[in-house]
């Protein structure tokens, strides 16, 4: 029980300290880093940045790596599969609004499949059956309407993003019906808390990775960001799909 508490208090110092850092002033450009053009406020961004970073580190990894030991793999993959399954139905609306039917249709059929045959989607069955995963939001939308890009933005909570993906963040989140209309507030608020921890869970190990590299890991991940939002927008029109690893939004 002490351990409990002190690593509550912990937290919340952390936190405190974060948001001060954030409201107080902005970090620092490390020597040699070339700015770039698309990221303007980039002083402030990494100020946010530096808050998600101490956020992560005190709070939600230490979270995941529980949920890691608790929980075998087969489990954490079978609920990263249902919520994947709950995220089709989001994404086939995407792909209509983007006038993609056949893609809207694909995704439907998944949500048919491993609803009905992957025990209510805890066992994708469809990517085997030649069903393409499909990943789309309101940024994506946005963006294939025409609407620009922005400068890029780092939100508090969510990480990288850009000022047309801030709103489609937005858009996401008043999207989310479904969610709400579970009548057991306790019930949602522990499925919210479940599908946070299931998303970071997913770049667990990748985030390591970037924590122990010689680089700076902001540029890294704004970088990557740029370049993987303007690919999902193309479809993959570009040579090649980027490889280089991204941010996920912990509410998709």
């Amino acid at each position: 029980m002490p351990s409990v508490v002190k690593f509550i208090s912990r937290t919340r110092q952390c936190v405190l300290l974060c948001i001060v850092s954030v409201l107080v002033g902005c970090a620092s450009i490390p020597a040699g880093v070339q700015p770039s053009p698309q990221d303007p406020w980039e002083s402030f961004n990494r100020s946010v940045f530096e808050f998600n970073e101490g956020l992560d580190a005190y709070l939600l990894k230490p979270v995941v790596a529980g949920y890691r030991f608790v929980l075998p793999e087969f489990v954490r993959e079978g609920i990263y599969n249902f919520f994947s399954n709950y995220n089709d139905i989001y994404t086939a609306l995407q792909n209509m609004l983007q006038g993609k039917p056949d893609f809207a249709f694909n995704d439907l059929m998944r949500v048919v499949v491993n609803t009905t045959f992957g025990l209510g989607g805890l066992i994708d069955m469809a990517t085997p059956g030649g069903l393409e995963k499909h990943k789309e939001d309101w940024g994506q939308t946005f963006g294939v309407w025409g609407v620009p890009a922005g400068p890029y933005v780092v939100l508090p909570f969510f990480g990288p993003s850009n000022v047309r993906d801030t709103f489609g963040t937005v858009a996401d989140l008043e999207s989310d019906y479904l969610f709400r209309l579970l009548p057991d507030v306790a019930l949602r608020n522990s499925l919210t808390a479940l599908r946070v921890v299931n998303a970071r869970n997913t770049y667990y190990e990748a985030g390591d990775l970037l924590d122990g590299a010689a680089i700076d890991k902001y540029s890294f991940m704004r970088d990557a960001y740029i370049q993987r939002r303007q690919y999902q927008i193309n479809e993959g029109r570009d040579d090649q799909e980027p490889t280089m690893p991204v941010y996920q939004n912990p509410y998709e």
